[in-house]
């Protein structure tokens, strides 16, 4: 196997150009996609279960009657947690359980105050009433997705989860029915694709319409989410998974070469990337890729991962590392330098930051505690990991006391006659106090 990955070096003539050129994504969908997805949209918003009956038979060859025989019993969970390996269902509980303490810390409380005129101000917060979760299914079983969307959303106190997940030909995944039991899962819909979107998003006889739909799924999946949105809220449309390490040459180089394989091996799109002052420790760790890719069961996709979006670039300090960090806005950020803490306060935009030589990015991934559903394609500027507060929302709260009415009022007529907006103007007037004090 020829390997081959990109040096750049931030101090050639062209070295933005070609930054912006290797982190270049298209998350777009093609016309095919979109005309599909469109299709299986309108057909389950017009026909409901029996749509949705049709494209189970079609897309996962499952030969049933009703959709009601696509809903799997909370029993069925319930066994598969109980027979599992001792030694899987172990570390599920255990990341589940640091996924929930972190998550505690997240929720948001409700909070008002009152003015001296007795007029109380304030936030109320509340959790969604029901959220569909979207779990890639058969042989692509992700139970740490499970744990990271479920749990966040029943620390919320969200009323109902109700899970969507494909089993094409049949094929069920236990630790996903595990992982689902452990999270608290309300319901179970053995139903995928952009179909299972549409029936969160639309409702259908069976199938309850939700409030917002979290959770990975592939092109049509991520298609369907993105169309849906405004008939209900999603966690964000991601794009391949990323890794960015700055390393101040003082780290073992197979440390970080397994580091970059463990996005890389997600898939061909994946990238992964390596700020460093030190060429020399560059070229360490392109000698460590070379020599440890062949060990790796996935080493194709991760060849192509590398020799297409990955890269090993050279800057003059860490302080301009940290700047190129900050254009990139990864998804993954290791700090495998010396003082990752102070580097860290310089830090605006990432996911998430791994801290020091010894936190692997993978332990981030599945039980460390924060969420790894996370912001890509350079959205960590605007955005944030999925949390607690992705299913609460708020509402503000308004209670004037009649001195407050009448002071605001006044305020009030005077803004609302400069729009022109007479009514608006009239109603706050009618609570302003006359000098009588009426």
């Amino acid at each position: 196997m020829t390997f081959k990955i990109k040096r750049l070096d931030s101090g050639d003539r062209d070295f933005q150009p070609a930054l912006e050129r290797l982190l270049a994504w298209d998350s777009v969908s093609d016309e095919a996609v979109f005309t599909t997805v469109n299709q299986v949209l309108r057909a389950i918003e017009a026909d409901g279960d029996r749509a949705l009956l049709e494209y189970s038979r079609r897309f996962d060859e499952l030969e049933v009657d009703s959709v009601a025989q696509l809903e799997m019993p909370l029993s069925r969970l319930q066994q598969a947690y109980q027979q599992i390996d001792a030694a899987d269902r172990r570390a599920l509980e255990q990341a589940a359980a640091r996924i929930r303490s972190y998550a505690e810390h997240q929720k948001m409380e409700s909070w008002e105050y009152t003015e001296a005129d007795g007029t109380l101000l304030g936030q109320q917060v509340s959790p969604l009433d029901r959220v569909g979760l979207y779990v890639p299914g058969g042989k692509a079983a992700y139970p740490s997705s499970v744990l990271m969307n479920a749990i966040p959303a029943s620390v919320a106190g969200v009323g109902e989860l109700v899970m969507v997940v494909p089993t094409p030909g049949g094929v069920i995944n236990e630790l996903v029915l595990a992982a689902a039991h452990i999270a608290g899962v309300n319901r179970v819909f053995t139903i995928g694709g952009a179909q299972a979107v549409a029936a969160l998003a639309y409702g259908t006889e069976t199938v309850p319409a939700v409030d917002k739909i979290v959770g990975p799924g592939n092109i049509y999946v991520a298609t369907a989410k993105r169309m849906v949105f405004g008939t209900v809220g999603i966690d964000m449309v991601a794009g391949p998974s990323e890794i960015l390490v700055i390393c101040d040459g003082q780290t073992d180089p197979d440390w970080i070469a397994m580091d970059l394989f463990s996005q890389a091996e997600h898939d061909e799109d994946a990238q992964a990337i390596l700020l460093s002052p030190d060429a020399e420790f560059l070229d360490a760790v392109q000698q460590s890729i070379e020599r440890l890719l062949a060990e790796m069961p996935r080493k194709q996709i991760i060849d192509r991962s590398l020799s297409s979006r990955g890269a090993l670039i050279k800057v003059a300090d860490l302080e301009e590392a940290v700047e190129v960090a900050n254009f990139i806005a990864p998804e993954h950020l290791e700090l495998s330098v010396e003082n990752p803490q102070e580097m860290a306060r310089s830090i605006r935009h990432a996911g998430a930051i791994f801290l020091g030589r010894h936190t692997a990015e993978a332990l981030g991934d599945y039980c460390a505690g924060p969420n790894h559903v996370l912001p890509t394609s350079r959205t960590a500027r605007f955005s944030s990991p999925l949390g607690v507060y992705d299913f609460q929302k708020r509402s503000s709260l308004i209670g004037c006391s009649p001195q407050g009415a009448s002071d605001l009022g006044k305020i009030a007529s005077t803004l609302a006659r400069g729009e022109g907006l007479v009514a608006h103007a009239r109603s706050a007037e009618s609570r302003i106090k006359s000098d009588s004090g009426a």
